[in-house]
């Protein structure tokens, strides 16, 4: 026997709550965009998220809704399923926000909290950025440690300068802009640009020799922000593990 098609509109109510949820996810995605381009300030993004995750959050609770009384749900199923993904695709931001609050609000990150690499040839490019290149020092180590133990340098069995080589190359294959390369000293000084908000932070990377091959310390920090929702150790980590591998 055939089966009515769907309806080609989502009628009053389904249509409504999916006209908000695309606004909500619109509102996000443009959140970071839009400071990254220059529309607004980071901050003012950090506003526009906030609010377009919170929006997504209550219209996938009344999509859900929706679809749980049959009356509702008639032959408009398939309407709100998409407004419930939609807005629960906007809403996600939250999860990321709530996981934060766990990690320590730092955003200077070493894989030397001793004997940090210090930064030279990009300090030009901080100019007027509110974060300082100077280590904070053994409250920042000790929140390190507490928040990601499991950051540690990067140990190769090779040479100082063909560790070298692979660690300048590991950089640009993760999309590094490279500043300032000294292979003599073993360190090199580069900037990444995180794809969403365009947030710029800056790396110092140090080889040095140790009995069995060279030691690759790593240091993060970023240009703005008091935290950096570990998107600093989180490089690092990745950094390392390329190197390994």
């Amino acid at each position: 026997m055939a089966t009515s098609a769907p309806p080609a509109s989502p009628g009053p109510c389904a249509g409504i709550l999916l006209g908000l949820a695309l606004a909500a996810a619109f509102a996000v995605a443009a959140s970071g965009f839009g400071a990254r381009f220059g529309v607004w300030d980071f901050r003012v993004g950090f506003v526009v998220l906030r609010w377009g995750a919170w929006a997504g959050l209550v219209v996938a609770g009344l999509a859900l809704a929706a679809l749980l009384v049959p009356r509702l749900r008639a032959r408009r199923a398939a309407w709100l399923a998409v407004a419930l993904v939609a807005s629960a695709a906007a809403a996600l931001p939250l999860y990321w926000m709530q996981a934060a609050r766990r990690l320590p609000p730092i955003n200077d990150i070493t894989t030397d909290t001793a004997n940090p690499p210090d930064f030279r040839a990009v300090v030009p490019l901080r100019a007027g950025s509110p974060v300082p290149v100077t280590y904070p020092g053994e409250a920042t180590a000790k929140q390190q440690l507490a928040g990601y133990p499991e950051l540690r340098p990067a140990l190769l069995s090779a040479s100082v300068p063909a560790a070298f080589d692979a660690a300048l190359a590991a950089a640009r294959q993760l999309g590094w802009e490279i500043v300032a390369t000294d292979p003599a000293a073993g360190r090199f000084e580069a900037t990444a640009t995180t794809p969403w908000f365009g947030f710029k932070d800056d790396i110092v990377v140090r080889v040095t020799p140790r009995e069995s091959g060279s030691r690759v310390d790593v240091r993060s920090l970023s240009r703005v922000g008091r935290g950096d929702l570990g998107a600093n150790a989180r490089r690092i980590r990745d950094y390392v593990a390329k190197l390994a591998s």
